[in-house]
Order: structure tokens, then sequence, then C-alpha cells
């Protein structure tokens, strides 16, 4: 998802299919700048064989006007469609054989209790496939599944057939011609039997229904509810029964009763253009989403990987291109529109609106006006043929969900990146996110955020910030985790700085809101929200202006590459990918150029609000669910503040970089500033942070003080003794020498900080003893062959994976030296500790020590 970090994973979430290019077309060549066309594998399997198959009669096709009589209803559009009586016939046109079309599956009305996480919901998508139709034997048509995963153009070249020859696309479907068109240009097929079966060409694709736990279509409980065409598109609309599993499916989805799950389906089938946008190769340096292809041409010695970003085609009309190449701001031929679901509540129907038309001047940058607008979606009265699930029309779908979320996918031409459509799903709970979010970052700023219910004005304007962000996944922007780390941490305090500048560079980083900000600082309102900046601007413009001199992706590359470089001498246009676990600057929730400077800030509002949260939080005649639920929020903002911290220790910088430019790509996070965060971690985590013991708080909701804190301490000790990190500081060691932060510094630098005690002689409290438990426990687990925790250590200084064995390099040897030490430094002071628990925990430690240390 893309509000709370899902991973696409859309995330994604956002489709990665597979991408080819072929030469220009020949109607086109004409032109100055070429467009690209794409093909996959043309093979000879439609044409009939010589010796006829066995088993397989010739159909007979009927008259038309025997077949599609005075009774059936037709409707026109890409196929023609006839329904008569229960059947559903198609007209599949002569000039539409051999063409690809994208076929895209939605839930247009879900199953009662069908849903499971993020999936299940009106909207949904649930499958998508490129099809063409061909012609066949025996007087059939074929129905094939395309691939566009390995290509090569050059059909002169001996490689050009051996790549066609290993990928034949495979039938899936073949029908019997019924009868050929009125005007003998076309086949009428009979899809009846087809739609009303079960199949991932038109419905769920495999995982998606055994994530749901779907097994098969019931047909007696089925139906087809209609089929509708248009001029691009034919949309067929389905009810479907399917059994379901209480057995455990896909990973990522909980177990689910059985019985039976009935849903209203829509297949949308949309022609691809026939000339396919000419792509835009993706550069590691702007943050696109990409579509991919192997290319056996690309490289005369291998293969190469080719990436495309996705976009929007957005091209100046015909009579105004030379303006655009002037410089002048012209509206786009097509430009992208955003249907506001009619099933939105009034009242945040503007803040939607407001959210898409933000976009408007990152175009204007593109050379492009009034290039992007929303509306509301017609109603029936003003437009009876227009549906939510027409892929000519993109969308913000309200999906009334206790889901906190919101997600931004779109649909794009797998040949070229062309986004064709966006359904972004706006799930009714996002707005208690916002909620507590805002609560937890700005009630100490923001009297508005004092409260478990915000005005509509409020809450309209959080709205707005997320509607944008969705927005920008739809324009094909991935997130900018590493924004936030171009501005200076003091100057997210100066109000008329932030004024100017907004608290970071992009809307696509998780930068939320200005935390740093204290209330003397003055700085409340729009100035603490996320807003459209600079590095959002100059990605639209990299990936939407058209560059009229370069006639093919590759030629745009070095044009590309010299603005790139160019804008990178300004920090506030760096991309810093959501996906590196090792660059601190690229981290989600995140603000400014220093964690520990932002997370002292962070951590001192959050300081004012604990004392104020039993009044900001009740509501007359209600129990203490939301002091609960905000203390669990203020909890996890505390562990996020230090997750930012933990980072820059072993952490890596990584800064992708073409040959034309100067310096590393990666570097070591400089030794100071790995110093400085153990320091912060030693002050405000490893000393007991007591101000978050509130005891009328913890009597009121059943925490318990000693979990609270070491669930936040133990998750970064965890990070902190890992393999990875300790490998991470002895390769850069290997690199940098004493330059580098050591592996054995770091460790005594945090026994100082947590074994205070051993050398001052004081008592060591519960959450001390706890802590440093657990200390010890790691270190032992660094001695035994493949233990300790591996976490993800990402790419070492050295370029390769730590080994997760510690026994095969220095971490076990270094875990064994600390262990020595410390066992004969707690034995020194059990003696002399004035309490008895400290000495029972003193020998404790001891006695584990020496087990791990001495086994038998």
């Amino acid at each position: 998802m893309h509000v709370r970090s899902r991973s696409v994973a859309v995330a994604a979430v956002l489709c990665c299919v597979s991408l080819a290019l072929s030469a220009p077309a020949s109607a086109q060549r004409k032109k100055k700048k070429q467009a690209v066309t794409a093909g996959a594998a043309k093979d000879t399997t439609a044409k009939p064989p010589i010796i006829p198959p066995q088993g397989t009669p010739k159909a007979n096709p009927k008259p038309f006007s025997e077949l599609i009589t005075p009774k059936a209803k037709a409707d026109s559009g890409l196929f023609n469609i006839y329904k008569l009586d229960d059947k559903v016939y198609f007209e599949i046109s002569d000039s539409l054989l051999g063409r690809d079309i994208l076929v895209v599956n939605r839930i247009s009305k879900s199953a009662a209790g069908l849903r499971s996480f993020f999936y299940g919901y009106s909207g949904d998508q649930i499958g998508e496939n490129v099809i063409r139709f061909e012609k066949g034997p025996n007087n059939r048509i074929f129905l094939k599944n395309v691939s566009y995963s390995e290509i090569s153009k050059d059909s002169t070249q001996p490689m050009f057939n051996a790549v066609m020859n290993s990928n034949i696309q495979p039938i899936a479907a073949a029908f019997d011609i019924k009868a050929f068109s009125k005007e003998n240009n076309g086949s009428i097929i009979d899809l009846t039997d087809y739609i009303n079966g079960d199949n991932e060409i038109l419905f769920f694709d495999q995982r998606m229904k055994m994530g749901l736990r779907l097994g098969g279509v019931q047909s007696d409980k089925s139906y087809i509810v209609d089929v509708r065409s248009y001029p691009i598109n034919t949309e067929i609309k389905t009810v479907k029964t399917y059994s379901k599993s209480g057995a455990p499916g896909a990973p990522g989805f909980p177990p689910a009763a059985g019985g039976n799950a009935t849903l209203e389906l829509n297949s949308s089938l949309v022609l691809l253009p026939n000339v396919p946008m000419q792509p835009r190769y993706f550069d590691p340096r702007v943050g696109f989403f990409t579509t991919s292809v192997t290319d056996f041409d690309a490289d005369p010695q291998g293969v190469k990987r080719l990436q495309m970003i996705t976009r929007w085609r957005l091209e100046p009309k015909d009579e105004d291109l030379e303006k655009y190449k002037r410089g002048e701001l012209v509206e786009p031929k097509k430009p992208i529109i955003f249907y506001i679901d009619p099933a939105t509540p009034a009242k945040w129907r503007k803040y939607l609106i407001q959210g898409v038309n933000d976009w408007q001047t990152a175009f204007e940058q593109a050379g492009f006006k009034n290039a992007i607008l929303a509306k509301m979606a017609p109603t029936a009265q003003e437009d009876s043929t227009w549906s939510l699930e027409d892929a000519r029309f993109s969308a913000i779908v309200y999906k009334p969900s206790d889901i906190a979320n919101a997600s931004g996918p779109h649909v794009h031409d797998p040949r070229s990146g062309e986004i064709l459509e966006s359904h972004i799903n706006w799930y009714h709970n996002v707005m208690r996110l916002l909620r507590n979010w805002y609560f937890v970052q700005c009630a100490p700023n923001d009297p508005r955020a004092r409260t478990m219910e915000f005005d509509d004005e409020l809450m309209g304007e959080l709205i707005r910030f997320v509607s944008s962000h969705e927005v920008g996944h739809t324009l094909g922007l991935r997130h900018n985790f590493g924004s936030s780390s171009a501005y200076p941490v003091e100057k997210l305090r100066d109000k008329a700085w932030v004024e100017k500048n907004g608290h970071a560079p992009s809307i696509m980083d998780y930068a939320r809101f200005n935390y740093v900000a204290q209330p003397e600082d003055s700085i409340t309102g729009a100035d603490l929200y996320p807003r459209i900046n600079f590095y959002d601007k100059w990605a639209i413009e990299w990936g939407y202006r058209e560059i009229p001199e370069a006639a093919t992706a590759e030629a745009e590359k070095p044009i590309l590459n010299k603005w790139t470089i160019n804008r990178l001498k300004d920090k506030r246009y760096w991309f810093g990918t959501e996906s590196n676990p090792d660059d601190p600057r690229s981290q989600n929730e995140d603000l400014g150029d220093n964690a520990m400077k932002a997370s002292y800030y962070g951590i001192k509002n959050l300081q004012r609000i604990i004392p104020n949260l039993m009044a900001w939080t009740r509501e007359p005649n209600e129990g203490y669910s939301n002091l609960g639920e905000l203390y669990r929020e203020i909890t996890g903002q505390y562990s996020r503040y230090l997750g930012h911290v933990v980072k820059n220790v072993g952490g890596i910088y990584e800064t992708p970089k073409t040959v034309e430019q100067e310096g590393a790509v990666y570097e070591a996070v400089p030794k100071a500033t790995q110093q400085e965060a153990i320091k912060f971690l030693n002050q405000q985590l490893f000393i007991t942070p007591k101000w978050l013991l509130d005891k009328d708080i913890l009597q009121r909701t059943g925490n318990d003080a000693t979990t609270v804190i070491l669930a936040r301490q133990e998750p970064i000790l965890d990070r902190l003794l890992s393999t990875a990190t300790l490998n991470k500081l002895l390769n850069a060691s290997a690199m940098e020498g004493n330059n580098a932060y050591q592996a054995t510094d770091m460790m005594n630098d945090l026994k100082k900080g947590i074994f205070s005690e051993v050398y001052t002689h004081k008592p060591i409290d519960i959450f001390r003893r706890n802590l440093q438990k657990v200390y010890v426990k790691n270190l032992t687990e660094l001695l035994a062959p493949g233990g300790g925790s591996s976490l993800s250590g990402g790419m070492t200084i050295m370029f390769g994976s730590a080994p997760a064995d510690p026994s095969r390099t220095d971490v076990s040897s270094i875990a064994r030296a600390q262990l020595t030490t410390l066992r004969n430094e707690m034995r020194a002071a059990a003696a002399a500790m004035p309490d008895n628990m400290s000495r029972y925990h003193l020998t404790d430690l001891v006695q584990r020590i020496t087990s791990a240390l001495e086994p038998k």
C-alpha cells in the first residue's frame, strides 16, 4: 500500500509487467520522431496445417442472418456484441486479429465476509492479461495469452528467429466460427460458455484466488449480468459463486471459514494502441515505477534487461507543437482525468479533487497546462453509459472499509509503459490513520489536533495531502524516502524558511508532518503538512517533458542524463529509494539531515503529549479505548525515532551515478555520525525512558511498565548486535582503516552505557536488569556457528552479502572478547553492589556467560 508501508509492494502492488519493443511501423517512417511498435513472438501456429488435426471437426459457419436473427440485441463498439436468448456472441473484426488487447479484471461488488486485509473489496483488481485473437484452422478463432518477457527487434538477424521460436504464445481458448459478419469482414464466435466458466483470462488470477480461499465456480449459482461495448473497450459483468475453503491459502492472507462466496466481477477488454508510445528508459536517480524486458539485441555480447518507466501519454496538440518547442505552456491532446466515486461522502469530495488538481503546477514545469484534473463522476441522469468499471475512466474509488489505508495502483501497456488508467483505492478508515498521525506528531503545535474528532476543515486538508500522494503513484512516481534528508534539521524550526520550502522536498516521501517544530516556533496549519514540492515537479518534468529532437528512447538517454546531473547539484532533487535497508538517508517517517537531532525534537514533543494524553483523548460516556490506542501510537512513534537513529550504525550511503559524475556510489556513514547515534541511544533509550511510564495511563490501559520499555529496547539491540551490522562495520574498517567506526569501539561504547552501574556500583533497577540480560543473550548467540540475528544486512561496503554465520568472520571473536571482559568486570562488581537484587542479577549473568564461553 502507499500510505502505510506495505512493500509492493505494490508498493506494489503496482504492476511490473514485462515490456517489448520492435522496429518503427512503416506507416510512421516519414515522421521525424519515429514511434516504436511492439510485438510478442509472431509464431505460425495459427496457420492451417498440412494435415488437419485429428478429432477436431471443421466448423461450418452459418449465414449471418440465420445465426443473428432480428430478435438479437446488438451493441456496437470494440467488438460488436449480439445477445440472443441465453447466448452472447462476439464479432471479431478482421482488423482486430493479431491486435493486442489488455484485459483488466476487477471486483465490482464484493462478497460478504470475503475480505482479507487489503484484498477483496469492491473495485479491487484481481487479474490482468494481454490477449490476442488469431484465426486458426478448421474455421476456428484462437485466443492467445500474450507475454512480453523476451524480445529481439531486428528481424534480419538470426537471433530474431531464435527468440521468436522460443516464445510461442500459448493458446488459452479456441472457438468455432459460428458465422461471418454481415459485411464478411469479421467472424462471429460464441463466448457464452467461456464467460460462464472459470478462467484466469477474464476472472481471478490463481494467486488472488488462492489468497481469498476461493474454490471452483458453481455454475448453477453464476450468470452473465451484461456485456457492453464501447469504442476502445468492451465490458463484461458477471455474477460468480465460488466455493470457499477454510484451509490456509497464499501467504499473507488470514484463515477463513468455508461456505460459498458470491461476487459481481467486471472484465475490461481494452484495445492497446496500434503504435505503442515511445518508452523512456528508467534512471535509478529518478524514482519511477517500471516495466521491463530481456532484450537480446541491446548487448552484442550478452543479454540486457531494459527498464522503461510507466507514465501517461501526454503529447502537445499538433497545432501547438512549435509553441511547445519554444517553451510556451500548451494543453495536451488528452488530459489525465480522475472521477470521484459517487459513493464518496459529499464533504470530502472537494478535498480529493484538490489533491488531484494540485499536480497541475508540476505538469506546467513539464510544459503542459491543464494536464490533470478531477471531477465528480456523472450521475445516471447525466450519462447513463458512464460506469466506474469502464476501463476508459480513471477514478478515486471509495471503499467502506475498516482498513486504515489508501493506495494508488495503475494499469499500463506492457509494451511501452504507457499508463492507461488508474483506480485509486480510498478506504474509509484512512481518516483514523490520519487523526492518529497528526495527533502524535502535531498536537503540541496545533490545538486542533488535541481531540478525538477533528473538525472537517482539518480532516479535509489531511485528506487532500493523502490524495496528492496517491495520485503521485498513479502518475508513475515511487516513494522517495530520501527526499527529507536534503533539509537541515534546524531549518525545520524556522517559520519563514518552512513557509518557503516546506518540511520535505517531496510529497512522495513518507515525511508525514513536521514533528521537529516546537511550540515556541509558531509553525502551524499548512506549514505542518506535506506538499507537492521541488523533487515532485522535477520528477514529472523528467518523465513527461517531450524531447522532440530525440527520435528514440535510446536517443533520449544522453539528454536526460545531462538534465539529471545538473539537477543533482541541488540536494532537493535527490531520489532515495524506498527499498534500501542500509542507507539512513532513505527512511520512511523521518525528517531532516540528522536523525539524532530530528528524533530529539520529536521525543520532546511526545514528552509534551504524555501529561495531557488522558485529557486530550477523553470522550464523555466512553471508556479508555482512545487512551490505549493513542498511547500505542506514541510508543510506536518513539520506536520509529529510535529506528531512524540506529540505521546510521553500520550504515552505507548509496548514491547512484553515471560515469560522467564524480565520487563514490557506496560510502560508509562517517565515523562521527555513527558515534553520535550510539551516544543518542545510550541517552534516550538505554537510560530508561521513564517519561513513557505515566502511572495513570498504565493503570487505565493495562500496559505493564517493563514490557513497554523492553519492547522499545530489544529491537534496537537486536540490530546493533546482529551479524549484519557487525560485518558491515568490519568491512568498512577493511576499506577505510582507522577512519571507520570500529566494531570493537561500537561494542565498548554500548557496554559503557548499558552496564554503567557495574562501574559506578549503583543499584541496577528492573528495567536495566532486563536490558542487560538481552545484551548478554545477543552476545552469546554470536558465539555459536549460525547463531546471532542476521536481520537485513543488505549490501556491504565490499558489495557482497555479509556471511550469516558469525563464526566465519571476526564477529564471534569480538563477541567472545566482549563477554570475557564483561564477565571479569561483573565478578569484581558483584560484591560491591549495594542491594541483593543487583548482586543476584550480576551473578546470574556471570553464570550465563560462563556457560556460553565454556560449554560442557
